[in-house]
């Protein structure tokens, strides 16, 4: 069915909002893990696997699909103009990455240089374009999609990559907390794909863990940054003696 791929994602949430794992949902199947990886990677249960996974959670399959669709309800892109609106305003967009990354009003006054009239302008206008439920007592409640993404090639992307990759990328990556893997290849388009597939579900574990930690105290938290990139691409000295 259409929403099957949404279905398997909202589930694997739930098993990860309840500390479940594979192998539970191993023994709950009477499967391998192997077997039970392979179901969430192509996403392919029955009906009646469904409903057992669902026992395991003490959920009802019905309850399953309310959230999935409350999460399809939630917003997963910006417009051009609203992205446009947000790269134009420095303070508007480090609020913007900030409520996204999971910090709340009292985080953000914590950790920057930010008036608390202008933190609440800031929000009133994200309530606006319906990014977030600015509440009583200025708490934030985040409406967008686990898998939310900036537009490609649009202006938050473009300001990033004007702005930030050189500073990103000045780091050796030496450190316990970071990481830099590069390698080349030959590929075939169909492999280069199924890359694209693989770091596509990576980004959205890489949200998943951001909404696990999202009760975590701010100070035992710190904002991490992941790129992932991928091109058919040859230096440009290479370039030069290519036939």
């Amino acid at each position: 069915m259409a929403q099957a791929g949404p279905l398997i994602e909202t589930l694997k949430r739930e098993l990860k909002a309840q500390g479940k794992t594979y192998i539970d949902v191993a023994e709950a199947l009477a499967l391998s893990e192997a077997s039970v990886k392979r179901l969430f990677s192509e996403k392919n249960f029955t009906l009646q696997r469904l409903e057992s996974v669902c026992d395991l959670l003490n959920i009802e399959l019905t309850d399953l699909v309310q959230r999935m669709n409350k999460e399809q309800r939630q917003l997963i892109q910006l417009t051009r103009e609203q992205e446009k609106e947000i790269a134009g305003d420095l303070i508007l967009l480090l609020i913007t990455v900030s409520v996204i990354s999971g910090m709340s009003f009292n985080d953000i006054l914590s950790s920057y240089e930010i008036s608390e009239a202008e933190c609440i302008q800031k929000m009133a206008k994200l309530d606006r374009l319906k990014i977030i439920d600015l509440l009583p007592g200025n708490r934030v409640k985040l409406l967008v999609a686990p898998n939310f993404h900036w537009l490609p090639n649009g202006p938050i992307q473009q300001f990033f990559q004007e702005k930030v990759e050189q500073d990103f990328f000045s780091s050796r990556f030496d450190k316990a907390n970071e990481k830099l893997i590069v390698t080349n290849a030959i590929l075939t388009d169909s492999s280069n794909a199924r890359l694209q597939k693989k770091m596509e579900r990576l980004a959205a574990e890489f949200n998943e863990l951001m909404q696990e930690d999202h009760a975590i105290p701010s100070h035992k938290k710190s904002g991490t940054t992941m790129v992932l990139a991928i091109r058919q691409w040859q230096y440009s000295l290479f370039k030069k003696i290519s036939k």
